[in-house]
């Protein structure tokens, strides 16, 4: 697994490698409200589109975890974060009709399952 966190972000990165995209891992921070930064898992630079994006990869997308994305999404509306889950049609809770995948729709987040699309690279 190297420098990752978690087998997720591990394939995420041998993923992005293997398709020859350039990325960092870990190394930007991005400011939100009074003394938080976001730490993105990847930042990919320049894809064939001409696009730079960030990707944030998650098993479980805890209440904090979206709160948080909101914020960021609110203050900072010029960075494309994306998120790769592992389970994109798992509920955000068990009470919840909602899933992972519906809630990055409703807030105009792009997401995909452990495998990237195509169009992203």
């Amino acid at each position: 697994m190297s420098d990752y966190k978690n087998k997720l972000e591990s394939s995420m990165g041998l993923l992005l490698q293997s398709a020859g995209v350039p990325f960092s891992y870990e190394k930007v921070r991005v400011p939100y409200t009074k003394e938080h930064y976001y730490l993105p898992d990847f930042f990919v630079l320049a894809n064939s589109w001409g696009e730079s994006f960030y990707i944030e990869t998650k098993g479980r997308f805890l209440p904090c975890d979206r709160k948080k994305h909101l914020l960021i999404q609110a203050q900072h509306p010029e960075l494309d974060i994306r998120f790769a889950f592992s389970q994109p049609k798992a509920r955000l809770s068990k009470r919840s009709k909602t899933t992972y995948a519906e809630w990055c729709e409703k807030h105009g987040f792009l997401y995909c399952g452990k495998v990237l699309p195509k169009t992203w690279l």
